[in-house]
């Protein structure tokens, strides 16, 4: 009894669970509702990161490693309930943009997360941070949310086989294909569970399509669903994988690949912010008069996170949105995350059974999860200045399935419009630097 009163007090004094008017089994509840709401990332990041032709056992140990490395640096270091995991935008971006379409090594990309990593653990030791947020213009991040949004959604549903090579482009799959069915119900079940409100859906949903798989023939006659011989073992880490980088490739395409680099960085830079000032201010933990803004160090622990993730071989690591469910628990300090931590820790030994969820119990997740990006588009301004560059990136990634290219359109089309109407004092230093290289991006990305 006397020992778990000081591992109680221990953790009460490090954390301040008192001073922030929490308890250690509400922080411990917040932690497995954080856990169950993002659990997904283990089957859906293998499977997206398989297309970049890397091994999917591979990618499980891997993503499971970021998750307990950034997760437990926002614990012990930034002491905030945030979880850290590979996000959802760098994966496709990563294997769909940099592995498929600038036709660069997997060892090419891992060195574009390490120094986007590296950039913004910089830019978060310094009040640059600040000044970025206040000059970036808001339609272009707005566009950046939902293109992404959109081009998820797509690689989700061609890789579900709703969508099929037509001579139009992409065509809806037949619905004579048990396989298709299959999937069109998951998006649906998705749906349907985000709507009740049930906690962990998409994981949910994952286990109920890869149960399903077992009876479900997929093209080739076989059931879509292989068990393994086991479901649990010892995990086998990928030593391969360490610090996988080719700094000589990427040195030699460096105009192609730094506009990627840029956006990869600019685009976890703001979605960790966006992340966790939403999961902060809804814990009370920022957004007041005694703490307006968040410490330096809980952007400095997401920058180093994904150094870290690129390191362990696996894509941006990055503050998930999902944490805001552990905060609406009750979860007010990083004791929360150190659950999650473990949580994924303990995960790694049931790799055999991660292995065996098909890719089509997973492509609804990505579908859902772009189009609840897409929303978005709901607070597009009134005015057709900041709305249409928005547009036009949602409009070109889902024609053209290159995001890059949607991405320096919308930079380039917003600026010409603002020197249309003469707003010259919205042309800042940042723009026309952007605009610099997304021009060179496009003139150079035709030659590789």
């Amino acid at each position: 009894m006397k020992h778990d009163a000081v591992i109680r007090s221990s953790l009460d004094h490090f954390f301040q669970i008192t001073r922030r008017h929490s308890t250690i089994p509400r922080e411990i509840s917040a932690g497995l509702t954080i856990f169950g709401s993002m659990a997904y990332i283990m089957a859906v990041n293998p499977a997206v990161l398989a297309g970049a032709g890397l091994a999917r056992h591979d990618m499980i140990m891997t993503t499971i490693a970021g998750a307990v490395a950034g997760t437990l640096l926002m614990a012990l270091w930034a002491r905030l309930p945030i979880a850290l995991a590979p996000a959802m935008s760098s994966n496709v971006l990563f294997a769909q943009v940099v592995v498929q379409q600038a036709h660069v090594s997997p060892s090419t990309a891992f060195t574009v997360v390490l120094f986007s990593g590296m950039c913004f653990t910089l830019l978060s030791l310094t009040r640059l941070r600040l000044k970025i947020i206040q000059s970036f213009p808001p339609c272009i991040i707005l566009g950046i949310q939902t293109a992404i949004g959109a081009f998820i959604a797509r690689i989700g549903l061609i890789s579900a086989g709703i969508a099929v090579p037509s001579a139009g482009g992409l065509g809806f799959a037949s619905l004579s294909h048990p396989a298709v069915i299959l999937a069109l119900a998951g998006v649906m079940f998705c749906l349907l569970l985000q709507l009740l409100r049930i906690p962990a859906g998409l994981l949910v949903t994952i286990m109920v399509l890869t149960l399903a798989g077992l009876v479900v023939p997929g093209p080739d006659g076989q059931a879509l669903t292989q068990l393994p011989g086991h479901l649990i073992d010892w995990p086998h880490y990928p030593v391969n994988m360490l610090a996988p980088f080719d700094f000589h490739e990427f040195f030699q395409h460096l105009g192609l690949l730094l506009p990627i680099t840029l956006y990869i960085l600019l685009s976890d830079f703001f979605d960790a912010t966006g992340t966790m000032l939403t999961v902060t201010r809804q814990a009370g933990l920022c957004g007041t008069r005694e703490q307006p803004d968040l410490p330096p160090r809980a952007f400095a622990a997401d920058g180093a996170a994904s150094i870290i993730g690129a390191l362990l071989g696996t894509c941006t690591v990055s503050a998930y949105l999902e944490s805001l469910t552990g905060a609406e628990a009750g979860g007010r300090t990083g004791l929360s995350a150190l659950v999650v931590a473990l949580l994924f820790a303990l995960s790694c030994f049931f790799w055999p059974l991660i292995t065996a969820i098909p890719a089509l119990a997973t492509a609804p997740v990505l579908v859902f999860v772009g189009i609840i990006m897409l929303s978005n588009l709901t607070e597009l301004p009134d005015n057709l200045e900041e709305s249409f560059p928005p547009l036009c990136m949602v409009l070109l990634t889902v024609v053209t399935g290159s995001f890059m290219l949607a991405l320096a359109c919308g930079m380039l089309l917003y600026t010409a419009m603002l020197l249309i109407r003469r707003a010259f004092h919205k042309v800042t230093p940042v723009i026309i630097c952007l605009d610099i290289i997304f021009l060179c991006y496009m003139i150079l990305q035709g030659r590789f």
